[in-house]
């Protein structure tokens, strides 16, 4: 648990770092995070405790005794067996109800940790962000850092929301009283360039600005309102991983109907923009002579625009029309075809959304029941494999632990990366590293109650050894 915590301060640290955060908070942070750890801390914990434990007595030849008492390898796993199956069923429990009440809690403390102010720490040679400026030194000099070289700041005009006001100044310096909430930056020796939004669009187009030299210039930052965020506040909950079983069969319903009903409305609407329907085999005839087409009167119709009142294919009507005709149609076809196309390409990413976030709430279902079969499987794997190599404490054990834990990590990892968008099946993504390990329990289950090695090289070994004899006798004879 401590190897894992470490790796999640460095993957979190961008989010921690500069905030001015209390050991309380981090130290609320760390709890909170330490349950959504235990997918990866208890696997690999029964793999190592297994593989050390048995490699051990195998070591001390434990087992030898054993079995010279008449006691096998299952009955001297019997006991542990019963701890296993009772420790996966507590991992289910535990996997159903603590970890999405940590996913939630942790999750809404990362939300309102975001919406905090970095520390006033400003960095060399970077823009930092301060409240409604943006700020860039290329130097700190002073006893307290306080004294600014090459200072160059945009912020938000009085009427806009954009950054369209930027200062360059050759020095500055920040200062405040302890007691207050103003923080002052003096600025001098520098110019102030604005970019001006005329209310005319003829008038925005040549891009008007004002620029002005100053001296001095001060600028007030009010801090009353710096940090001033509840980090207890609890907004967020619209993620898969803060639902337990019931809730995700139910979330899942519902997340499927509602795509269902969406892709099926949408297809709808295409249709009925496209005139698909109307184009169809079995309507065209019906339409065309049952209800003629309805055109404006004019009396610029000749009798060959009149015929096409009932002219059943779309090649005789467009054949109909004049050149100009055709060409506004033609344009007006491509014009919606076009508009068809780009609606379809914004609709197809909302659908990939909602796609995966169908997939991943499937992946947090079939997690709540892999992981306590994983931490079953497991154990068959180390505890024979550590009576086969016949070593304890924490070398070989370890390593080879760790390998066996890697590739069931990250395929795992892999394959539900591929199934976010679809690519696989979110059961066949977070049962197949589960699937590989099983086969490798039976077979190394097998080959210790047997006391056989990890593989049987006798396969090779003897027949390469069968053959340099015949040719060591061939040359002897000879």
């Amino acid at each position: 648990m401590m190897i894992f915590l470490l790796q999640g301060i460095w993957l979190y640290i961008s989010e921690l770092a500069g905030k001015d955060l209390d050991i309380f908070i981090i130290s609320k942070f760390l709890f909170y995070l330490m349950p959504s750890m235990m997918a990866m801390v208890l696997p690999l914990t029964i793999l190592v405790a297994s593989i050390m434990t048995f490699g051990s007595f195998a070591e001390k030849y434990e087992f030898a005794a054993m079995k010279s008492s008449g006691i096998s390898l299952q009955r001297a796993m019997r006991s542990l067996i019963f701890f296993i199956t009772f420790l996966s069923l507590v991992t289910y429990i535990f996997g159903n109800s603590v970890i999405p009440w940590s996913q939630y809690k942790i999750i809404n403390l990362r939300k309102n940790i975001s919406q905090m102010q970095p520390a006033m720490a400003i960095v060399e040679g970077a823009f930092n962000t301060l409240g409604d400026i943006n700020i860039k030194v290329a130097e700190k000099t002073g006893e307290n850092d306080e004294i600014l070289k090459e200072v160059i700041i945009h912020k938000k005009g009085a009427n806009s929301n954009s950054n369209n006001v930027v200062l360059k100044a050759e020095s500055g310096k920040i200062f405040g009283e302890e007691d207050s909430d103003i923080l002052t930056l003096m600025l001098e020796d520098g110019n102030y360039y604005e970019e001006l939004q005329p209310k005319k669009y003829s008038e925005r187009k040549k891009k008007p600005f004002v620029k002005s030299y100053f001296k001095e210039y001060q600028i007030n930052y009010d801090m009353s309102d710096f940090n001033n965020v509840d980090l207890d506040q609890e907004l967020y909950s619209n993620s898969s991983k803060m639902l337990d079983r019931g809730e995700l069969v139910i979330a899942i319903d519902s997340m499927s109907r509602d795509f269902n009903q969406d892709r099926e409305s949408y297809l709808h609407n295409i249709k009925d923009r496209s005139g698909f329907d109307r184009l169809s085999p079995n309507t065209k005839e019906e339409t065309t002579s049952a209800k003629p087409l309805r055109v404006v009167n004019n009396s610029n119709f000749n009798e060959k625009t009149k015929e096409a009142y009932h002219i059943k294919t779309l090649e005789e009507l467009y054949q109909s029309y004049d050149l100009i005709q055709k060409q506004k149609y033609l344009g007006v076809a491509q014009g919606s075809v076009n508009g068809t196309l780009l609606n379809i390409k914004g609709k197809k990413e909302v659908f990939k959304k909602k796609t995966e976030s169908l997939n991943k709430a499937e992946i947090q279902l079939h997690e709540k029941f892999s992981l306590p079969v994983a931490c079953f499987i497991l154990f068959f794997v180390g505890a024979p494999l550590g009576a086969i190599i016949r070593k304890g404490g924490l070398g070989l054990p370890m390593v080879i632990a760790v390998l066996l834990f890697l590739t069931y990590h990250f395929i795992g990892i892999f394959a539900k990366n591929g199934a976010e968008d679809g690519t696989i099946s979110p059961f066949v993504a977070t049962w197949v590293s589960t699937f590989i390990m099983f086969p490798l329990s039976i077979y190394l289950t097998y080959r210790a109650t047997t006391d056989q090695g990890f593989v049987n090289t006798d396969v090779i070994t003897i027949p390469v050894k069968n053959f340099f004899k015949k040719i060591g006798l061939s040359k002897k004879d000879s």
